[in-house]
């Protein structure tokens, strides 16, 4: 297999309320998606000049920008949710799938990886070409493999 586009790794964030997933994908109006690992690095040196490297963790978190508001998103009716009610700790909580579209499992469904997330919105407002919600996703660790279906915009554990 060759290279592999980047419209072939699809980035799904959920907008739904309470118990209701509403999977909405990413990636309109952006140039670039990159979910960023920062390592929790500790190198040591002993007495014989050898160094150890130990990697115990990683905080990911992509930042989504920029996103533009559209009246009709249900990604937006969230993020204006958050803004309008200065909402913390566990309401700002989600989920993002990542898909991955170039190993089709069957038909419209998909491998997948749904991560637990938060939602930290970093700025409201813009400029003259449109009003703007750009936003960081802070993820948890908290995995769990299995399919996304792109037509149904829904995750199947397993």
């Amino acid at each position: 297999m060759g290279k592999i586009e980047r419209k072939y790794l699809a980035h799904y964030i959920n907008a739904g309320t309470g118990e209701d997933e509403n999977y909405e994908r990413l990636g309109q109006d952006l140039e670039e998606l990159t979910p960023e690992l920062a390592a929790s690095v500790e190198t040591k040196k002993n007495i014989l000049g050898q160094t150890s490297i130990l990697i115990s963790s990683y905080e990911k978190t992509a930042a989504v920008t920029p996103y533009y508001a559209q009246a009709d998103s249900p990604l937006f009716a969230k993020l204006q949710g958050i803004l309008d009610g200065n909402l913390v700790l566990d309401d700002l909580k989600t989920q993002v799938v990542e898909v991955k579209l170039w190993e089709a499992e069957e038909g419209t469904t998909f491998p997948a990886i749904r991560e637990e997330a938060y939602i930290e919105i970093t700025s409201y407002g813009g400029d003259t070409t449109g009003y703007q919600i750009p936003f960081t996703i802070h993820y948890t660790g908290n995995k769990e493999t299995g399919t996304f279906d792109v037509e149904s915009r829904t995750f199947t554990k397993g």
